[in-house]
């Protein structure tokens, strides 16, 4: 049994530390050191762009251990990405305060997720491994136009390695504390002048930092596989097609979490009577005996992509995919040897999309324009289980099957007025249709069916549709002042869709929720100084955030109704304001120092958020509550990472890189529902203080350049932190928050061809 010993929080004295495990290697370089992105789908150095883009290599990734998305964590400013609430394979990311952390079926994600320019519908199986790849790019903003739906936020861009003629290959293996095995195996090359091969293998197991006291049953571990393949085939100089199959399996434990709260039973002769308060966090948890300990998941697909050199200027390209996701998950939602909130979830999930783009790349002009098209299915079958709550024998069933279909015409263009003044415009149309249909049934078994439950056992069941369609433009300037300082402006509007309450329990919950818009406005400044040595990037913001979709529970009893009626209620949450200001900074003063720096500052506040409910039951009225005094969910106001790295140099040419780093949050809260609506009293257990988090690296190189060791710490001073939140206090005052990683200790392999 694992116990965790509270860190001792260093506070703001060392906030002045210039440490870092790496600093962040961004996309592939030129010879003379540009940093090259497609984040506008042309390529282009990364100074050249006019909008906030961070980016990675594969080798930038090792360097800050990030096997996984959840390892960008602090490398970019004003970035939230944690493992998701009760899962081990989806994430919650949110930028510059906005984002959507509900893995229920029915909620869109408002950060886009896109791997070879595939959009993933879902943030389950969003936790993928970052094996084989490229390099990654994080776009900072709305970006409605280029890259659509559901990009509200901003878009995670995943792009693998494309097989070419030159043969490549990589291993590597880390093992460490908990039983951490990793190993990675990628490979390709040509099979004759036109066709080139690739192929990459993922394994990974860590036993759980979670422990039963009781049974000694683990929880939190890590068992996935996964496997990719792809085809390069160059036939003309003007003509290339790559076709690209991947998988990925996990079968973990459940990912448990920590009661924060007073849990209460509803029965009909003592409501709201007490049964247990919550345990010191010691990592230790105690999951309700018989639910299974098993999380289930598979996810893979298949992707087309042909590109046409119509002219030496004029490109078209089109690119078509299909995927497929399952889970089966049990869920211990309030976290205690009770059954109050345990749930099974199991779902299915097809897509396929269509976009075609034509691309103009002329002297002056740049143009994008397209159209894309998506159509998606999801099923699913769900079972709460409640007798601690209730009474023996509740059980609550679910099945429902959401349908979407969504189309967009785009364009994007963008012209040098003279060759150091540019302007940018671009327009994206969306249509979206949904059709959702659900049946929800509750049983109860064991005992009478006490006063309160006149519906009980009757299923509830509904079948809705609807259409929402948006234009969302964009317009930006860039200026190049001097030679190594670029200023620019962007204003942007963001669309995310609407959609229907997968939690509705009862008539009147079925209708609509509206869509989400945010309109950006942004200013900033690229700047390279010292022949390059010291990179500059800052950036100001200012968002207005509409509607904003905001999932909250309440309970309402009368004395005809005894028990609560439970409502999750999705509010379209008037508005936030966003500002804040962001910087990046990467110095090289010496050849073998490497020092770097990423600070955001944000202010997110309500500026609208009102709630209309029924009074009592039966309704006889309604009442309207202001919540616009709360705070915004994972936004906090400082995010900040220091950091530096050192190469000693041998004679015969190996050599040892030594990093630190240290990764600062501060205090912010992990739920929509975060304080009492009467007292305004905060919950303090879903609110995370400021912390600091340090590492360190150590690797060992051969002379040639090919063969790597190393050890990597993380979280060395053993800090205890929270991640995410669950509040349904509706249900028992369920309040459950889930954790970071102790420290771990990781030694690694490497070797590459």
């Amino acid at each position: 049994m694992f116990k965790r010993s509270m860190a001792v929080r260093t506070g703001a004295a060392l906030l002045p530390l210039i440490a870092a495990l790496a600093a962040p290697a961004y996309a592939q370089e030129t010879e003379d050191g540009d940093i090259i992105v497609t984040a506008r789908r042309t390529a282009e150095s990364l100074q050249d762009v006019p909008a906030s883009v961070s980016a990675f290599t594969a080798e930038g990734l090792e360097r800050i251990n990030a096997a996984e998305p959840t390892g960008l964590q602090g490398a970019i400013p004003n970035v939230n990405i944690v493992q998701g609430r009760g899962s081990g394979n989806a994430l919650n990311i949110f930028i510059r305060g906005v984002g959507q952390p509900d893995a229920l079926q029915t909620f869109d994600p408002a950060v886009g997720f896109y791997v070879d320019d595939v959009y993933y519908s879902r943030i389950r199986g969003t936790q993928l491994e970052l094996f084989d790849i490229e390099r990654i790019e994080v776009l900072r903003g709305p970006q409605g136009t280029l890259y659509g739906k559901n990009t509200i936020g901003g878009a995670f861009r995943v792009v693998t390695h494309r097989p070419g003629q030159d043969p490549r290959a990589a291993a590597s293996l880390a093992f460490g504390d908990y039983g951490q095995l990793e190993g990675r195996l990628s490979g390709s090359g040509p099979i004759n002048d036109q066709f080139a091969i690739g192929a990459s293998v993922f394994m990974a197991t860590r036993d759980g930092y979670v422990t039963n006291p009781v049974t000694g049953d683990e929880y939190n571990d890590r068992n996935v596989g996964a496997g990719r393949v792809a085809l390069a085939w160059d036939p003309t100089p003007t003509f290339s097609a790559d076709i690209a199959v991947d998988y990925a399996q996990e079968r973990n434990a459940l990912q448990m979490g920590q009661a924060t709260n007073t849990l209460f039973r509803a029965s009909p002769f003592a409501f709201l009577q007490v049964i247990t308060t919550p345990p010191p966090w010691n990592f230790q948890a105690v999951a309700t005996p018989g639910l299974p300990n098993r999380q289930e998941l598979s996810h893979g697909g298949v992707r087309a992509t042909l590109s046409w050199d119509l002219t030496d200027d004029l490109t078209l390209k089109s690119i078509t995919a299909a995927r497929q996701l399952s889970y089966e998950d049990y869920i211990d939602i309030d976290a205690t040897a009770f059954e109050i909130g345990d749930v099974f979830v199991g779902v299915d999930q097809d897509q396929a999309s269509q976009e075609l783009q034509l691309t103009y790349e002329g002297d002056a002009l740049t143009f994008v324009g397209g159209l894309f098209y998506l159509e998606e299915e999801i099923t699913s079958d769900q079972v709460a289980f409640a007798d601690d709550f209730f009474q023996p024998g509740f059980t609550r069933t679910i099945a429902d099957d959401l349908e979407t279909t969504s189309w967009a015409a785009f364009a994007n263009a963008s012209y040098a007025l003279t060759d150091r003044l540019n302007v940018s415009a671009g327009i994206r149309y969306t249509e979206e249709e949904k059709n959702y249909f659900r049946t929800t049934s509750i049983f109860l078994s064991g005992t009478p069916i006490p006063p309160g439950f006149p519906t009980f056992g009757a299923p509830f069941a509904f079948r809705v549709s609807e259409t929402w369609d948006d234009l969302s433009p964009m317009a930006s300037v860039d200026f190049q002042a001097t030679d190594n300082v670029m200023l620019y402006g962007r204003v942007a509007r963001g669309f995310k869709s609407g959609g229907f309450n997968g939690r509705a329990n009862a008539p009147g919950e079925e209708q609509p929720y509206a869509p989400e818009t945010l309109l950006s406005y942004e200013i900033g400044a690229k700047t390279e100084w010292m022949d390059g040595r010291l990179v500059v990037n800052v950036s100001a913001f200012q968002n207005t955030y509409e509607d904003f979709q905001a999932r909250v529970g309440r309970a309402v009893t009368s004395p005809s109704q005894p028990l609560p009626l439970i409502d999750f209620a999705v509010l379209n949450a008037g508005e936030l304001d966003i500002k804040g200001a962001e910087l990046e900074v990467t110095f090289n003063p010496i050849e073998p120092l490497l020092l770097d720096a990423q600070i955001g500052w944000l202010d997110a506040e309500y500026g609208e958020f009102f709630e209309q409910r029924a009074a009592t039951l039966p309704a006889t009225g309604f009442i309207t509550l202001d919540r616009s005094w709360q705070t915004p969910a994972f936004s906090p106001e400082w995010t900040a990472r220091f950091g530096a790295q050192y190469r000693f140099g041998f004679a015969d040419g190996s050599g040892v890189t030594a990093g630190v780093s240290a990764r600062y949050r501060s205090e912010h809260a992990l739920a929509v529902d975060n304080a009492d609506l009467a007292t305004r009293v905060r919950f303090g257990g879903l609110w995370q203080d400021d912390y600091w988090l340090y590492d360190a690296r150590l690797v060992w190189e051969n002379t040639e350049g090919n063969f790597n060791m190393g050890i990597v710490g993380r979280n060395l001073g053993d800090e205890v932190y929270r991640t995410d939140g669950q509040e349904f206090s509706a249900v028992g005052g369920i309040r459950t928050v889930y954790y970071g990683a102790p420290q771990t200790w990781t030694a690694t392999l490497g070797w590459r061809y």
